[in-house]
């Protein structure tokens, strides 16, 4: 007859469930916040009978979960024998019980039914469990075809986001394909105050689990692998693994054979765990969210579609877990708004310290993600939240973090191997907007304003260096530099070889580069914000919007008038020129750059006069006042020639060419456009090129050259489209239209004048806009239509007019010759 077992005391109950976890009375005792003597004292049995709250301290601690929680205080103040508390653990997550079983085989504890199967252990399914409808179908289709080998996926994201709800849910879904059972094991990879499962502790609360007596569990991790795999050969186990530390962690837990299927949770990438199918859960799109918060809050009346809903999870990052939080805050305080809720935590400095239920937080869980890293990867993690645009790339962060190239992309790829970061674009990294926040408040609090000055006037620095040698390549016309502000060289850059690897890393940086222009004008650093304006200037004037570019140049003139900085102040007089150019304000641009033009003569800067002549000269050009044009682009070009600046020869050659063809000089014209085709070949300078081969078909055209000018305009077309200049494109478009009518083509010059049409109102640019309307009419008139055209003629009329250009005569002397062959409609 069997030994009777002696009854298991409330103290005994304590010291397995410690030794389970694998903590100290001393780590427990920190963990539960009670004192260590309490703790010794409930061990020991000197003690026999705690009061509920340290009951439930100790609980939390533990990990222990209701019902089991309940019983636990229960059975600490005797109401329930404490072996109940063993009985329903095992019954409610028999993967901790085996663990704290196998932990107490060796201090003689006796554990209720050690050897009993327990093959379905799937926490319960969530009700409240919304969207991943994709993600599910995937793994679900994926689950039906394992081919008859064991299925591994490996269900990764951020802190919060939902992996173990969705694996467990995922498991509900597929349980009935896994007639031997659904296992479910925690691993304990980010569990506060545990260590992570030994794998060997692992597999003997598997195999205790599968139903193997205590006994006969071997004491070595090979040998318990291989007992594992055994008991799994020719069976269908659903197995999840949730919060996996490590691919070390889980590979010796994997069956070895048959048709299994392991989903497996972590906060990490699981790079090395073989051929695993990686499942990378992202924030909830706005409807899910939106339903969810809604789902839990509770709230009659309450709408995905309410304003308030939206930004409560905007507020949330649509973040799973701070949506489930804020949801419970509205469904345990009815007089509570959304609305309220929502202006509270748009409000907030710290937004996180208000997103937190009971014990939980969202803080907490991005701190347990947090403690992983190295002190370096800590320090590099706390500057990232100091970064003001949305993305990053390894040398901003080596000039923010103060380290190497090398080392920043080490640190950038611990990140993201955390879930810290993700990578929407290879080589660029981006925070979710929460965990930026904890970033953010944890540089408050552990590092010194100083520290932080520092890191973030590197970061200035680096941008501010590199986009000056972005818009040195992207403008058309060389200049001064703007002086640099205070502060020291980065000490790697990324360095474009051309325009257009130019224009590929001021477009991948925009936000960036805004960002820290916001941050420069926000905290007043003057000389900043007139050096990284200017950084941008090329990027503003291609891809605008220019209303954008006449704000951020008139705050650099702002800054540079404050500081008394003469050179500044040229530099963004003839930016802003430029722009009102563009924008068809054409006395303030002549009035901008002619203001510039004077300074730079005091200051003796022919760069900069050279650049200011050249596009004052073109606005003279728009505005018909050819002989000032001619005047003005040829002092450009001299001065450009005394300092062997070749790219602003050829670029005062390319606008002289085209004044002096709309002066009715097609020779002189053609001469000075041809030259500019040559010295731009030699620069490699395609926008040059084509701004040539564009002007050059013109004047072909115009002398009767039509297969010339078609073979011109059409490299130049390719060209615009090659480098992505829209502006370009539009015009060479409407020269294209126009010799094609001229050529008797009409068909194929209305094509061309619609296409430029479309383009000129995508880029807002008024004067193409009537040039292709103009050439619309033109078309229209040819082939008789004279309602068509005069309706045509008088929106480009209109145009011309209101912008003040030149060819509004030529329009309005079109539109009266057609009166005159109408009288029935315009009369005498």
């Amino acid at each position: 007859m069997a030994e009777e077992q002696p009854a298991l005391s409330f103290a005994g109950l304590v010291r397995q469930l410690r030794a389970g976890a694998g903590l100290t009375q001393e780590e427990l005792a920190e963990a539960a916040g009670l004192p260590v003597r309490t703790l010794s004292d409930l061990e020991r049995g000197v003690t026999r009978t705690a009061h509920k709250d340290t009951a439930l301290l100790l609980a939390g601690a533990l990990g222990l979960a209701d019902p089991v929680r309940g019983l636990f205080a229960a059975a600490a103040r005797g109401k329930v024998p404490a072996v109940d508390v063993l009985t329903a653990l095992r019954q409610d997550a028999p993967g901790a019980f085996a663990a704290a079983a196998t932990q107490s085989l060796s201090r003689g504890i006796a554990v209720p039914g050690g050897a009993a199967a327990a093959t379905r252990t799937l926490p319960r399914d969530l009700a409240s469990f919304t969207g991943r409808q994709r993600e599910l179908g995937e793994l679900v289709a994926a689950a039906a075809d394992t081919g008859g080998v064991v299925g591994i996926h490996a269900i990764g994201g951020m802190a919060g986001v939902g992996k173990t709800a969705f694996a467990v849910h995922a498991a509900h879904q597929l349980a009935d394909r896994f007639p031997a059972g659904q296992i479910f094991l925690p691993l304990h990879g980010h569990t506060p105050g545990q260590q992570p499962v030994d794998p060997a502790d692992a597999l003997a609360s598997l195999l205790l689990t599968a139903g193997v007596p205590a006994a006969q569990i071997p004491p070595g991790l090979e040998a318990r692998i291989a007992l594992w795999r055994d008991r799994l050969a020719e069976r269908q186990l659903l197995l999840v693994l949730d919060d996996a530390a490590s691919s070390e962690q889980v590979i010796p837990l994997l069956p070895g054979t048959g048709g299994s299927l392991v989903l497996v949770t972590s906060r990490r990438h699981l790079s090395a765990l073989g051929d695993a199918t990686a499942i990378s859960l992202d924030t909830l799109p706005l409807g899910e969210a939106a339903a969810l918060l809604v789902r839990l809050a509770g709230r009659p009346g309450l709408s995905p579609d309410d304003v308030a809903v939206g930004e409560l999870i905007r507020l949330c990052g649509y973040l799973p877990l701070a949506v489930g939080m804020v949801a419970r805050q509205l469904h345990h305080h009815p007089a509570w708004s959304a609305a309220g809720r929502a202006a509270e935590l748009a409000a907030a400095r710290d937004r996180l310290e208000l997103i937190a239920t009971e014990n939980l937080s969202v803080s907490a869980a991005f701190n347990m993600s947090y403690a992983e890293l190295t002190s370096d990867q800590q320090r590099l993690f706390r500057r990232l939240g100091l970064h003001p645009g949305a993305d990053i790339d390894s040398y901003a962060v080596a000039a923010l973090d103060g380290t190497g190239l090398a080392a920043a992309r080490r640190g950038l790829e611990a990140l993201y191997d955390q879930y810290l970061l993700t990578e929407p674009a290879q080589g660029r990294y981006r925070m979710h907007d929460l965990i930026r926040a904890h970033a953010r408040a944890l540089a408050d609090r552990l590092d010194s304003d100083g520290d932080r000055t520092q890191a973030t006037a590197r970061l200035l620095d680096y941008y501010q260096h590199t986009a000056a040698l972005a818009d040195a390549l992207l403008a058309r016309q060389p200049r001064a530099s703007p002086a640099p502000a205070a502060g020291t060289s980065p000490g790697a850059v990324p360095a474009p070889a051309d325009r257009e690897q130019a224009l590929a890393w001021v477009r991948a940086e925009r936000a960036n580069l805004l960002g820290c222009l916001d941050h420069a004008t926000g905290t007043e650093q003057h000389a900043r914000v007139i050096a990284l304006t200017a950084g941008l200037a090329g990027l503003l004037r291609h891809d605008g919007p220019w209303a954008e570019a006449l704000t951020r140049h008139a705050t650099a003139l702002s800054a540079a008038q404050h500081l008394g900085d003469r050179p500044g102040q040229a530099g963004a007089l003839t930016d802003l020129g430029h722009v009102r150019w563009l924008t068809d304000d054409y006395p303030g641009a002549a009035r901008d750059l002619q203001e510039a033009l004077g300074i730079c003569r005091d200051l003796g800067d022919q760069l900069g006069q050279a650049g200011a002549l050249a596009i004052l000269g073109y606005v003279w050009r728009t505005t018909g006042d050819y002989p000032a044009a001619v005047q003005a682009l040829e002092q450009a070009l001299g001065i450009s020639h005394d300092l062997g600046e070749r790219r602003g020869q050829g670029n005062a050659l390319i606008f002289l060419g085209d004044v002096r063809r709309r002066a009715g000089d097609y020779h002189g014209a053609a001469r000075d456009l041809e030259q500019a085709l040559g010295l731009c070949r030699d620069l490699g300078d395609r926008r040059g090129q084509a701004n040539a081969l564009a002007n050059l078909g013109h004047v072909r055209g115009l002398t009767g050259d039509y297969p010339g000018a078609a073979r011109d305009l059409e490299e130049a077309l390719g060209l615009y489209r090659a480098i992505d200049d829209p502006g370009g494109e539009v015009e060479a478009l409407n020269v294209a239209g126009t010799l094609h009518r001229l050529g008797g083509d009409l068909r194929q010059a209305r094509s061309c004048h619609k296409q430029a049409l479309g383009l000129a109102r995508q880029i807002g640019s008024s004067w193409d806009e009537a040039h292709a309307l103009a050439g619309l009419g033109r078309c229209a008139l040819a082939t008789g239509h004279a309602t068509r055209a005069e309706n045509m003629l008088r929106q480009a009329l209109q145009i011309f007019q209101r912008i003040e250009a030149a060819e509004a005569a030529d329009v309005s002397a079109e539109l009266q010759t057609l009166a005159h062959t109408r009288p029935a409609v315009y009369g005498p």
